[in-house]
């Protein structure tokens, strides 16, 4: 092989390592800002990872907020009328949650089944309702019939 050749060779070979190394650094990075979606009958089943990231979305249970005196701390039940995941938070809730609305939370799954949740998104009228909630309820509606 001729010098000139190496080095031609030597060349594409770092511009092809160089390339998958990038597309490899970006996938990854994009890979853990995925938070995927499940249903609290999801999470009932275990199908819900335990400690990765993921969002948890239903319907607040009447008479389930539970605040700690001492703290920000509130502990609250949600629903999609099949199953119950019981959710903490740490911090200050949106103005419009409250028990018998829908809600999403982020955050993560701990070894006790309670989801550990970092952020708490309340619908924002009466007539919403976060649509990964609606297509889920949907769904177990058309299960039942």
């Amino acid at each position: 092989m001729t010098p000139k050749r190496k080095k031609r060779l030597t060349i594409i070979l770092g511009l092809v390592f160089g390339t998958a190394l990038i597309v490899g650094l970006v996938m990854y990075a994009l890979s853990e800002n995925i938070n995927l979606f499940y249903s609290t009958s999801q999470i009932a089943n275990g199908e819900a990872p335990v400690g990765a990231r993921i969002r948890a979305g239903g319907m607040v249970v009447d008479n389930s907020v539970k605040r700690f005196p001492d703290s920000l701390k509130v502990q609250f039940a949600i629903t999609d009328y099949e199953h119950q995941v019981v959710v903490e938070f740490t911090g200050i809730l949106p103005d419009l949650f409250r028990e018998g609305q829908g809600i999403i939370a982020q955050g993560k799954m701990d070894a006790n089944g309670i989801f550990q949740a970092d952020e708490v998104l309340a619908k924002h009228d009466e007539n919403y309702m976060p649509p990964e909630i609606a297509e889920s309820m949907k769904k177990k509606q058309e299960a039942q019939q």
